[in-house]
């Protein structure tokens, strides 16, 4: 059985009037776009900008224009289909293979304060490893200057504590609670028993302090890093808090198969690589099957994968029917995913634009209601879903 907790607090989202406004200038000025029918009705997916380098995460800021990160190392606003120079102060990536510069988290008090967190690939000499590269965690403050800015009072707040020179597995989510305490998701880096040693900070989720410090009421489990909530997982690339009672959702990618919706609970152990629905890409078997005492299922599984990427909830007037359940994007499976939610349980999934769109990201449902799509490519793109017309 999974440990006890504290209640996790809802995040606070940046939906004041000025955003909702903004973002309808924005789609009044863009050129039409793709629909396709759903349970909301008719969807249309206007594309807002173009030419991001392999985008990875999207903020909306509370003007109303958008903040994103792009893999290669560059964070940008974005306002009325214009891309902002770079952002400077921005940390050393390591861009290769799935490591650069990844999540994007606006802190909760952004408006008054700037400060926000980035997730990306840190390289070894920056942190005073041996070699290669692991996931860290940067706050900084962000000072805005017409359609670009600069990051100030930098501070790495949280670093894996074993590097190495695998490309791959950064998973790399930042969630920011109402408490102010982050939740940040981990590969395994492609060392799949790494998830199961509650030692090594991959393959996990951690909880940690918005200074990089460890909350007390973290579950601790005897010889676990006390930074861990949850461990054995493959590579989280979504997370999301539900706002009604604060509990955490996460997507992560499985093997050949095996793709999981996960509701990470305090001191849990969520099965990698010892329990999957998938298998090698060879073909064979991995770990000792489906199930096993003391390690927890998935809500939901997808065999084929669909490489499940950003992740929210639905919580808007455009679509109310909507209303509670998680939306996803799909890179390998080129996909918008609807998960219908009761409760914890997944009773249903629509799957949208299937290959029109491209490799989906990011998902972020705006305070306007419509549901904002990341694209991944090498000119990646930032699009607008809303029900047709609006």
């Amino acid at each position: 059985m999974t440990g006890s907790g504290p209640a996790i607090p809802s995040a606070i989202r940046l939906s004041a009037f000025p955003l909702a406004l903004a973002m309808t200038a924005l789609t009044m000025a863009a050129s039409a776009g793709q629909t396709v029918d759903s349970s909301a009705g008719p969807l249309s997916a206007t594309v807002l900008a173009e030419g991001l380098e392999h985008p990875w995460a999207l903020a909306f800021l509370p003007d109303g224009r958008f903040l994103v990160t792009e893999r290669p190392g560059r964070l940008r606003v974005v306002a009325d289909g214009a891309l902002g120079p770079p952002i400077e102060g921005v940390p050393e990536v390591v861009a290769r293979g799935q490591g650069g510069l990844l999540d994007l988290a606006l802190a909760p008090d952004f408006e008054r304060s700037g400060r926000l967190f980035l997730s990306y690939a840190e390289p070894a000499e920056a942190a005073g490893q041996p070699g290669g590269a692991g996931t860290a965690v940067m706050a900084a403050r962000l000072l805005l200057e017409g359609d670009g800015g600069r990051l100030e009072d930098q501070q790495v707040i949280f670093r894996m504590n074993r590097f190495d020179d695998s490309s791959r597995h950064f998973g790399s989510r930042i969630v920011v609670g109402a408490d102010g305490n982050l939740f940040v998701t981990l590969g395994e880096r492609g060392t799949m028993e790494r998830a199961q040693d509650p030692t090594d900070l991959a393959g996990g989720v951690v909880r940690i302090g918005p200074d990089g410090s460890v909350p007390e009421d973290n579950p601790r489990p005897e010889g676990w890093a006390p930074e861990f909530w949850s461990i054995g997982h493959r590579n989280p690339q979504g997370a999301t808090l539900r706002d009604s009672d604060g509990a955490l959702f996460t997507v992560e990618h499985g093997a050949r198969g095996g793709d999981e919706v996960n509701k990470p609970e305090a001191g849990g152990n969520y099965g990698w690589p010892v329990i999957t629905y998938g298998m090698d890409y060879s073909g064979l078997p991995i770990g000792e099957g489906q199930e096993k005492a003391g390690m927890e299922q998935p809500l939901h599984y997808w065999d084929p994968s669909i490489s499940p990427s950003g992740l929210d909830f639905y919580e808007g007037e455009l679509m109310p029917a909507w209303d509670g359940d998680l939306v996803l994007g799909g890179l390998s499976g080129e996909v918008l995913v609807r998960l219908d939610m009761e409760g914890d349980r997944v009773v249903g999934e629509e799957r949208l634009f299937e290959r029109q769109l491209g490799r989906v990201r990011d998902v972020r449902v705006g305070g306007d209601g419509a549901i904002y799509l990341l694209t991944d490519a090498a000119d990646g793109k930032l699009i607008r879903v809303a029900p047709e017309g609006r």
